[in-house]
């Protein structure tokens, strides 16, 4: 098993660790049915249509 030959900085330790928490903001397109803005590769959740067609009745607010 590898053992570091010296102890790692504080300051690298640091810079190595500033890295973890970097996150990626998900892919948003419009839908193409009502152009509310919808995550890649999902049903669209205000119209319930994913590539022109409908997959999901919209429930009506009652």
């Amino acid at each position: 098993m590898a053992v570091p030959k010296r102890r790692q900085t504080r300051s690298k330790s640091a810079m190595r660790r500033a890295q973890h928490d970097k996150v990626t903001a998900p892919n948003v397109a419009p839908c193409s049915n009502c152009g509310e803005p919808t995550m890649s590769h999902r049903v669209c959740p205000s119209c319930g249509h994913y590539k022109g067609t409908k997959i999901v009745e919209k429930k009506s607010a009652e």
